[in-house]
């Protein structure tokens, strides 16, 4: 009980140092730039406070649970020595964590009602809920698929910037083709899977997995996944575009 309270006395002097700069940021452009009073007050100290916690519990969520939890699957799958359970895994990891991502649902609610507005879908709650679960989807396919190719790199040690380069080279041709309304949705669909339930659970596995492997160094072929994981959306989401 000590050496948890200690643990979170710990994270919360983290969250405090991480928030202080924007803080800062904030105190000085308000009091010396606008040269305003900060308004509501009491409600940004509360919400300053709920954030520190927020992030704290959060950090210390992410120490105790979950980074422990995808080393020791990876480390299970390594010993068990099944590829085929090993991909499913990985597939199943990627898709399920971007589904339930916060920013991507927030990202493709949004684009649905930008969508309906510009008359690209019916402007119906079925129209656009039907379009952001679609996007949403096909971004979790992406990853799903990105994870694994990157447990298959990992597998076979290939290098990862010839990958990533090949991956930027299409990216750049479909630019091209693809609708101009979905390559900014397309482009920020990359960047939105790679947040608070993706990145811990998908660097856990790859740093589990190159550690369980003899020749493989974790944090040569451990990391990289995430790259993976932000470029593929970019891919299928302009495909979607086409599609749709």
């Amino acid at each position: 009980m000590i050496a948890t309270l200690k643990q979170l006395a710990r994270s919360m002097t983290g969250s405090l140092r991480d928030l202080a700069p924007i803080v800062a940021v904030i105190l000085f452009f308000q009091f010396f730039v606008l040269q305003q009073p900060l308004p509501n007050v009491g409600q940004l100290m509360m919400g300053v406070v709920f954030v520190v916690l927020g992030l704290t519990f959060f950090i210390h969520g992410l120490e105790q649970g979950l980074f422990p939890i995808g080393e020791s699957m990876a480390h299970a799958f390594a010993r068990k020595g099944s590829v085929f359970w090993l991909i499913v895994f990985a597939f199943s990891l990627g898709f399920g964590t971007t589904v339930a991502e916060p920013a991507l649902i927030a990202v493709a609610a949004e684009a649905a009602q930008v969508a309906a507005t510009g008359n690209m879908i019916a402007d119906t709650e079925a129209a656009k809920t039907s379009y952001a679960s679609g996007l949403r989807y096909t971004v979790a396919f992406s990853v799903g698929l990105a994870i694994v190719l990157g447990v298959v790199r990992i597998l076979k040690g290939w290098p990862i910037q010839w990958i990533i380069i090949g991956g930027y080279i299409i990216v750049v041709i479909m630019t091209m083709f693809a609708p101009r309304e979905i390559i900014g949705i397309a482009y920020d669909s990359g960047g939105v899977t790679t947040s608070t339930i993706t990145v811990p659970l998908v660097t856990a596995l790859g740093v589990g997995l190159a550690s369980s492997i003899k020749g493989r160094n974790p944090m040569i072929d451990g990391f990289g996944l995430i790259a993976f994981a932000s470029l593929t959306p970019m891919i299928f989401v302009m495909a979607y575009g086409m599609v749709i």
